[in-house]
């Protein structure tokens, strides 16, 4: 599985975070959730980090997905 990217993170003035993947907006931490995303992401991969945070992380299973008799269209 590929390991995402085009992530980008900005932190303003008032604590609020704005997630954004390949310049669109992705997500906006306020308070608590803010802080909480800023220790993970000094602490690990910042990439996969706010890929999970965004709910854009691929969890691998999306090709057997797409092959299942059900989804074959």
């Amino acid at each position: 599985m590929p390991s995402p990217h085009g992530f980008t993170y900005t932190q303003r003035a008032d604590g609020t975070v704005l997630i954004t993947h390949q310049g669109r907006a992705a997500g906006t931490l306020r308070g608590p959730r803010a802080e909480e995303f800023l220790a993970e992401v000094e602490s690990g991969d910042a990439q996969l980090v706010m890929a999970r945070w965004t709910g854009a992380y691929k969890h691998g299973n999306e090709r057997t997905a797409r092959n299942h008799p059900r989804n074959r269209g």
